[in-house]
């Protein structure tokens, strides 16, 4: 399993996150830029999920195709990454959602969680954390 942090400078994401941050953008057009940011990343995200071969027939011919091999979970961190499900299930609609709930600590500086709410299956599940 690979836990490592991958930081992404693409250029997109360096400009859509600079309209977000300008105090004179409209919350159109900061969702917009929110929905478009979450396709980037969730793009980047899911290059490594794991592919498994299925027989399918296209008009021509049978062949072999692929698809995901382990089913999705999106887990988003209550509230700022509810701004990404939308796009990730874009993307993945079969995924299911599970949300998860933390705050910081103003003393101790750690995370506590005051929510956890998964699907059911999420062991059996590839899950991205928003």
């Amino acid at each position: 399993m690979d836990n490592q942090v991958h930081i992404i400078n693409h250029p997109l994401i360096v400009h859509k996150l600079s309209i977000m941050r300008d105090k004179n953008t409209s919350v159109k057009d900061f969702r917009e830029c929110a929905h478009e940011i979450g396709l980037l990343l969730g793009y980047e995200a899911t290059k490594d999920l794991g592919l498994e071969e299925f027989d399918l027939e296209t008009p021509i011919s049978k062949m072999k195709g692929k698809r995901i091999e382990r089913q999705v979970a999106l887990v988003p961190i209550l509230r700022a990454g509810l701004g990404m499900v939308d796009a990730l299930h874009d993307l993945i609609p079969a995924a299911k959602v599970g949300h998860i709930g933390l705050y910081r600590n103003e003393e101790t500086l750690e995370p506590v969680e005051y929510y956890c709410k998964l699907p059911v299956e999420i062991s059996e599940r590839q899950v991205l954390v928003l």
